[in-house]
């Protein structure tokens, strides 16, 4: 929470706009003084440039005295139609908040009967329906692309949707509970209770199991016992992982964050946490229903 949250900076900013009319009024009014009558010639007021550049004392011009009370009109009509003056509300009563809310209340009216036909299909019928999986894509290049990339192929923290492998399931149930509900991956840190050594000797128990050539057998061996006293309990035994939870399967050299002996002793010993946001309540059931079906389409070739 910040100072500019503060609702002070709504009644400011409500003074300094009513204040900084009415002194433009003020101002206009004080030099509307000047008035000369027919044949009278303007007096000079003394300033002088360059020797004989002086300075006289004209009346304003009609047209500009014009143009400046309009723009002071138009400021105060502006402010009472809109919310310029932020804490006193506005005439017409409306807000960005509100306007938005109207055009989504439109769109969706107007692309709810589209939606509702899809949501009468199965997810994998509704991968294999061209119409529906180019409009799946264009709602993933609008939400899903900063994380996953354009192609769905992720990056460090953020899974391959592509590949085939899965932390929570790829079924269409599972895809469609991951985007409705949001996932939080969470991998507790052991750099304390294990130290430095031990970590060590984990890592390299992992870079085993998982096919890598670049592991210390003895280090590996003695890691062996740690991740059965310890890390079975969310890996399994065999480092297959276990989707009910999100635990990664550590057998199959495919890496969140990378497969190096640094990066895996970096998770080890700091932990990770990983977070999925949850789009039901952002997008609706319809949204939600083509972009599980796309995603759902990237892993077809996969079985």
């Amino acid at each position: 929470m910040t100072d500019f949250t503060s609702g002070f900076w709504g009644y400011f900013i409500a003074a300094v706009s009513i204040l900084g009319i009415f002194f433009c009024a003020y101002l206009l009014l004080t030099q509307m003084k000047i008035k000369l009558k027919k044949g009278e010639k303007a007096q000079v007021t003394g300033h002088k440039w360059d020797g004989d550049l002086e300075e006289y004392n004209n009346p304003l011009p009609g047209w500009w005295v014009g143009m400046f009370a309009g723009t002071i009109i138009f400021a105060l009509g502006y402010l009472w139609l809109y919310p310029g003056l932020v804490v006193l509300g506005n005439a017409k009563g409306w807000s960005q908040e509100g306007q938005h809310k109207e055009e989504v209340a439109k769109a969706d009216a107007k692309y709810q009967a589209l939606y509702d036909k899809y949501l009468a299909m199965p997810i994998p019928a509704l991968a294999q329906n061209q119409e529906a999986n180019d409009m799946g894509k264009r709602l993933f290049q609008t939400y899903c692309v900063q994380c996953h990339g354009s192609d769905a192929r992720g990056a460090k923290g953020f899974p391959n949707l592509t590949d085939g492998d899965w932390l929570y399931g790829g079924t269409p149930e599972k895809i469609q509970e991951t985007l409705n509900k949001g996932r939080h991956g969470q991998m507790p840190a052991f750099g304390a209770a294990f130290g430095e050594e031990k970590v060590r000797d984990v890592a390299n128990y992992v870079l085993k199991i998982s096919g890598s050539a670049a592991f210390n057998d003895v280090r590996a061996t003695r890691g062996a016992e740690t991740f059965k006293q310890v890390c079975v309990a969310c890996h399994g035994a065999e480092g297959k992982g276990n989707q009910d939870i999100g635990a990664p399967n550590l057998t199959d050299k495919i890496w969140l964050y990378g497969g190096s002996e640094a990066t895996i002793v970096e998770t080890v010993t700091n932990g990770r946490a990983n977070v999925m946001p949850a789009w039901k309540e952002f997008l609706g059931d319809g949204k939600v229903h083509l972009l599980a079906a796309y995603v759902y389409s990237l892993n077809q070739d996969k079985k």
